[in-house]
Parts: structure tokens; sequence; C-alpha cells
């Protein structure tokens, strides 16, 4: 026994020191931590499970002459602050991480296990891509991940981290992912990279420029969270699974913040200016109104005439949604329509109750608003709000203009509850805008056309910029003092806990995409 044990112990400590010396030089040259490394950070320490330690590869025919153990990535469960996860982590000193046929049955075999026991699954990726000398294997090895991906998908949350390079194919199961972290300088993601952009194109790019981090927070819409080194990032991650259930059919932690639920929002009386045309920070509202001011937010460098985001209300998880009266003034175009429906699908998937702070002119107008779709994408955000079942919440605090009113979770679409600000303006349209289309031809005929606008508008929004006319119907539930919006919303998500919905029996729906 005692020398099997001692060959046990020595596969083991070959497979703990996978990658060559050279190569874990060069990882931490590059300012990276090694994959086990990663997980020790990640993890509750000692609370790492491995799985598979001892896999190798048998693709004897392809010319891979070396076998190292773990074939390029650790896989396991641990936990996060005492809470079961699921994690692979891929080694970039093992063949440079790229995917091969038993590469790809580890992370089969953990995504399973994952999706059986309800827990979430959290993807370190730091590789080549898929295993050249494997060929169409790896290619098929893939499909296996991304299937699985849309399985688990609203079913256990699933996060990606991306550590370092991710190119071709293997960027599919990011984006089907719920999250995606990176980190500025180290992490690129893109379909093909700057020498063949180049050489198909004709365009120059640099690969920071290409699929850099701040490219895919700012511009893509793909990396919705970016941090500054990689142990800052796993700490995010960390933070984000306090906002989330284990799956589908838990809720999500509650915490005791400190924070008073019956505490006054003094400050929000005088948030707003004086003009319904100077923009204010949305941002300074929700710090006002959750508990200690603590706001995760989503995709904050992407679609930024939107907020959406993570935080707590009487120690309870709760989505965000609010337009942003700073950016654009807080319209809905394309990207902000779709940052935002993700967001509500996601929250809706995971039982987390919707907090949506209105303040919208409109939908953005333009040739190439239309043309890409604003339509199509601002359905989406209708859908999404229309399909949800958890608990949801309106605040009015200023504009809620025509069809963008409708679409940001009105009671007419299904909102539980509807608040309004007494500074609230409920209307099809602005006044001025209003005034040029009703009484067109009465200015035409006027002795003076502009002193007659300026008497008609104020006219128009004495009787319609308010909120009392939808209070007189129903379309909001109450006409709030600022100061008490954190205590309606206490009570409002309270009362709301136990809500019960289903939706009509049918395979799926059909999703403006």
């Amino acid at each position: 026994m005692d020398g099997k044990l001692q060959d046990l112990r020595t596969r083991k400590e070959q497979a703990l020191r996978a990658g060559s010396p050279r190569a874990i030089e060069r990882q931490h040259e590059k300012g990276k931590l090694l994959a086990r490394e990663r997980l020790e950070v990640l993890l509750d320490p000692g609370s790492f499970h491995e799985l598979d330690l001892l896999a190798r590869h048998r693709a004897h025919a392809a010319g891979l002459e070396e076998r190292p153990y773990t074939d390029g990535v650790v896989t396991g469960w641990g936990t996060v602050d005492g809470r079961k996860v699921f994690v692979f982590s891929q080694d970039f000193t093992v063949f440079g991480g790229a995917l091969g046929e038993v590469f790809a049955e580890k992370i089969h075999k953990l995504m399973d296990l994952a999706l059986k026991v309800g827990a979430p699954v959290i993807g370190l990726n730091d590789g080549a891509g898929a295993r050249i000398q494997e060929g169409v294997v790896s290619l098929a090895s893939y499909g296996g991940i991304f299937h699985r991906n849309v399985q688990a998908s609203g079913v256990i949350p699933q996060i990606s981290v991306i550590l370092g390079p991710c190119a071709g194919g293997a960027v599919y199961s990011p984006a089907m992912t719920d999250f995606i972290f990176m980190v500025r300088e180290s992490s690129h993601m893109f379909i093909t990279g700057p020498d063949v952009v180049k050489t198909v194109t004709g365009e120059e790019v640099t690969l920071e420029e290409l699929g850099g981090a701040m490219s895919h927070a700012s511009k893509s819409g793909v990396a919705t969270f970016v941090s500054a080194d990689e142990r800052a990032c796993l700490e995010e991650v960390r933070y984000l699974l306090g906002f989330l259930p284990q799956n589908n059919l838990g809720d999500p932690p509650t915490t005791d913040t400190g924070d008073d639920p019956s505490r006054s929002c003094e400050s929000l009386r005088t948030i707003l200016p004086e003009s319904p045309n100077q923009p204010y920070d949305m941002k300074k509202v929700v710090a006002e109104v959750v508990d200690n001011g603590e706001f995760m937010e989503y995709f904050p460098h992407w679609a930024k005439s939107i907020i959406c985001g993570f935080a707590r209300i009487d120690g309870r998880s709760v989505g965000i949604v609010g337009n942003q009266p700073m950016v654009l003034a807080g319209v809905l175009d394309i990207e902000s329509s779709e940052k935002a429906a993700r967001f509500v699908r996601t929250c809706d998937a995971f039982n987390i109750p919707i907090v949506t702070f209105v303040d919208v002119p409109g939908f953005l107008p333009g040739v190439d608003q239309e043309y890409g779709g604003i339509i199509r994408h601002g359905a989406k955000l209708l859908y999404a709000y229309c399909e949800a079942t958890v608990p949801r919440i309106q605040v009015i605090t200023r504009k809620a203009y025509g069809g963008a009113y409708v679409v940001m979770n009105s009671k007419s679409i299904g909102a539980d509850l509807a608040y309004a600000w007494p500074t609230a303006e409920l209307a099809v349209m602005g006044a001025q805008g209003a005034v040029e289309i009703v009484f067109r031809r009465e200015l035409q005929q006027a002795a003076n056309p502009a002193a007659r606008r300026a008497e008609l508008v104020k006219e128009y929004a004495d009787k319609y910029a308010n909120p009392y006319a939808a209070a007189e119907r129903g379309y909001v539930d109450d006409v709030i003092d600022p100061a008490d919006t954190r205590t309606k919303l206490v009570a409002g998500l309270k009362m709301l806990s136990t809500k019960r919905e289903t939706l009509p029996q049918r395979k799926h729906g059909n999703m403006p995409l």
C-alpha cells in the first residue's frame, strides 16, 4: 500500500505543477495569476474540491507527445461566502489553455453537475481557443459547452471571467452567460484578430482597440464589468454573487445592512433642478434610496442614457433600472433599450424584484436610429417588462412622455405598484411639441404667435404636466413626497414578497431579437 500511496502522491504533485517552469514564469511576467492562484482569490479558503485532477488527453494520433495531467483546465467546486459554486479555471501554462476533447469533457461534467444541484457556474477564461491538433473533435467539444450554456440559462447563474485571450468560437460561451468580467490591458475577446482584420478588410487596429476590456465595455456591449487587475476582478465576482440566488427556484440572499428601513430621504426634495430641461444625476436618487448607497452598476460604460444595477432595499436584493437625464436627456435609444431589456430578463430569471425610476422624454429620433432598428430594439425592453413576473415597482420622478413612458414599466404593462413625485409629467409629449401640433393653425393665424405660443404652452403644462390626471384614473397608485420614496419601496417590496404569477403554457415566446 505504501508504494501505491507514494505513486498517487507523485502523480498528484505532477498534476498540481502541470505547466513548465518557463510557462509559469511567463504568466507571472505578464502580471497574470496562475489558474490555481485565481481559485485561491475567488473561493473561500480551503473550500475547493477538485474534479478530474488526473485527466489527460488521449489524442495520440494528433502528434501531442506530452500528456500533462489536468489537460489545461482546473475544475471543481467550492464556496463563496459559504455558498456553493462550481468553477473551471483555464491554465495557460498547459498547451496555452487550448481546448481539446478531454479539456471540454471536464467542463461538460462540471456544468452537468452544477445544473443537477442548482448552483452557479463561474468560468475563468485564459486560453488560445480550439486545440488545432485535435481538429474537428475540439470544435465539436465546444458545441457541447454551448449547448449546456443554453440549457443552464435562466436556471443557474453563469458568470464568465476573461483573464487573458478569448478568441474565435471560444467567445460564444461567455457571450451566452449572464455576466462577463474583463481586466484592463490583459483581457481580450474577438472573433478574428488584428492580423486577419488587416488582411481581409485593410483596417489597421491594435489588439486592445479591437478586443480589449474597455472596447467591449463601452462600444460593443459585451463586457458587463471591467476591473483594473485580476484580484480586483475576482473580488467583484464575489460581490456580485451576493446579490444572486443559487438558482431560479431560490430567492436571493437577504442581509442586515444596518440601514434604517424607515429612513427619510430629505435630499430628494431638492434634487430636481428648477427647469425641467436641466439634467440631474439619477444615480444620486438611487444612492439615496438604497441601503447604504451601495449600487453595483451593470454595464456602467455602455448605453449611459439608462442606468441598471444591483442594490439592496431593507436588506433585500433588487434590480434598479433608471433613465439618466445626464446623458442624452435620458432618452431610450437602441443601445439603452437592449441593455435594460437584458438586465430586466436577468432579474426576472433569478427572482430579483425590479424598481424602475422614470424620467424619459421619449425615444431618440434620427435616421440612424430608425435604420438601426429602434422599433425592434425598443420592443425588446417592452417585451422584457411585459414578460417579467417578479415584483415590479415604478417611480416617476419627472418626465414620462409617450410610448417611452409605457415601455418603462408602466402600470398598463404589468407594474405591481406605480408611484409618482409631484414633479412627474405624464403626457403624450412635452408641452412645446404638443402645442406646435395641436394648435398649429391657431398659431399661424395669431397676431402675435410667440406670445400666444407661450400662453398655450403654459396652459398645456398646467393641465397635463402633472401626475394627477394619471392618479385619477389609477395609472399611478399614489403621488408621494420624494422624501418618502425609500419607505414606500420598503413597504411595497415587503408586500410583494409573496407575489406569484405564471405565464401561459408555451414552448417560448418570440422576442423581437
